[in-house]
């Protein structure tokens, strides 16, 4: 593994890095009104249970991550601006998700749901890519701590928002998801017309990016390999909520929790991105893909509202110690010339884990309880941080 380049990470962030958070705080503001009463509409109003989430939130994943190799590797070759990329799945994200309100059916979700996605496959990998092009090293992990905290404050604004509407307006689900709209196209029109991208040198045919994955560097094989075993294990958060609504939890406290868990996100990510800049990505890796498997080994006992939130806030603390370090990691790993298709691989393969990882958790769960299906995706979570131990290493 190539370490973090030593730095103080303090100094001040370019102006891309800022307005790239505050999109995504926009962005996430919207899609927060809406995911976690994905399971609710489901459960309540179209009669579907955990294999349907499952199956829903995986083939939308897979898809988005499949498409995120594509996006990574075109945003590299011939110097191309990498904003086109990035506008056009912010823009194509905001128009489809409202429409999940006046679902009729859960496949009707499932259609909706990937086309959101496709637009965050075209627009992510491109998107940490332009971040990688305008920091320093020695910045990195910092730079993206820092968009990964507001993301997570704009998640933590959704949820309180929908959780208001709910509360002092209407129980309507499919008024409180048109309504994500608004600060979706705001966040279209900040990209759109707030970030200067420079250009960059064209890459000749010889440079070009290694698509193949033989071509990828042995650490860089290992570590996505790794990552991709550890997605197998990962449950999508929005089973939490599946599981506060079977302990009887209400819409407004479900949202509430959501918003609670984001906000532990929120206040970890860049403190914990900047402390991955001085002492490499591998400690707060590992740190927190233990914090995880422990964390749903925990969650298969949860039989009260009361531990629900105490775990999901323990998973919203994993979730701020690594995402800033793993991205960092892949930028450390990768040449300027191949940054974009580094991070399409990176997504490309945890995508990859995500169908069986939901179809895992969901089949557990409905044919053998949800202490087994937590337990199963511990032990796979565990394993996965082992490898990391052995395997990721100088």
């Amino acid at each position: 593994m190539i370490p973090a380049t030593p730095g103080s990470g303090r100094s001040k962030l370019p102006r891309t890095v800022v307005i790239v958070g505050v999109v995504s705080l926009l962005n996430d503001f919207a899609s927060e009104m809406v995911v976690p009463l994905i399971p609710l509409l489901l459960a309540t109003v179209l009669a579907a249970g955990p294999v349907a989430l499952g199956l829903i939130e995986g083939v939308a994943d897979t898809v988005s991550n499949l498409l995120k190799l594509w996006a990574g590797r075109h945003s590299d070759l011939y110097g191309r601006r990498r904003k086109p990329y990035v506008v056009f799945g912010y823009l194509l994200s905001n128009l489809v998700r409202p429409l999940i309100g006046i679902s009729g059916s859960w496949l009707t979700v499932l259609s909706i749901r990937v086309t959101d996605r496709i637009g965050k496959g075209v627009r992510t990998a491109p998107r940490d890519a332009l971040i990688s092009d305008a920091i320093d090293d020695g910045t990195a992990g910092r730079a993206y701590g820092f968009t990964r905290a507001l993301d997570h404050a704009g998640a933590v604004l959704g949820a309180l928002v929908a959780a208001a509407i709910v509360y002092w307006g209407t129980a309507r689900l499919d008024i409180v998801i048109a309504l994500s709209a608004i600060p979706g196209l705001l966040a279209v029109g900040l990209f759109a017309f707030g970030i200067r991208e420079t250009p960059r040198p064209v890459i000749l045919p010889t440079e070009r990016a290694p698509l193949s994955w033989a071509r990828l560097n042995p650490v860089s094989r290992r570590y996505l390999m790794v990552l991709a075993f550890f997605t197998l294990g990962k449950i999508p958060e929005t089973f939490l909520l599946l599981r506060g609504h079977e302990l009887g939890m209400s819409i407004v406290e479900l949202l509430l929790l959501w918003a609670a868990m984001h906000v532990v996100k929120a206040a970890i990510s860049e403190q914990a991105g900047s402390r991955t800049d001085r002492i490499g990505r591998r400690p707060l890796i590992l740190t927190g893909w233990m914090v995880y498997a422990v964390t749903l080994f925990a969650l298969a006992f949860v039989t009260q509202p009361l531990m629900l939130w105490a775990w999901s806030l323990a998973l919203g603390f994993y979730f701020g110690l690594t995402e800033g370090a793993e991205r960092a990691l892949v930028r450390d790993l990768a040449t300027p010339a191949e940054r974009g298709t580094a991070f399409g691989w990176f997504h490309m393969l945890v995508g990859m884990a995500a169908i069986p990882a939901g179809l895992l958790i969901g089949g557990l769960w409905s044919f053998h309880g949800v202490k087994i299906a937590f337990l199963v995706s511990a032990a796979l979570a565990a394993a996965a941080t082992a490898g990391f131990w052995r395997f990721v290493r100088p």
